[in-house]
């Protein structure tokens, strides 16, 4: 089942981010096979400021503990995260069922 997962970093934590990022993406790379789309949201100016990860997991549990484990949350870094059932109707420029 895939979920989207929308988090939005606190103000002012940049430097957090930058500081916590490669243990971010160490974990992100342990789930690899669950990852459908994962990347940084960014400001105006081009700078990180959330993320928004797809992923393919068994349910809403997984969902949770997924998101609970990585590094970032960990860290305190999202003002919020949200985490929604996802449904696709398109994939690399194709319409899904």
């Amino acid at each position: 089942m895939l979920f989207a997962l929308i988090c939005t970093d606190r103000p002012g934590a940049l430097d957090l981010r930058m500081a916590t990022r490669p243990a971010h993406l160490a974990f992100l790379e342990t789930y690899q096979a669950k990852l459908v789309h994962a990347g940084a949201l960014t400001d105006i100016d081009g700078r990180p400021c959330g993320s928004l990860l797809v992923i393919d997991v068994a349910d809403r549990a997984e969902a949770e503990g997924f998101a609970a484990s990585d590094p970032y949350a960990k860290a305190d870094l999202f003002e919020s995260a949200v985490i929604r059932p996802f449904r696709a109707a398109f994939k690399d420029g194709e319409k899904l069922g």
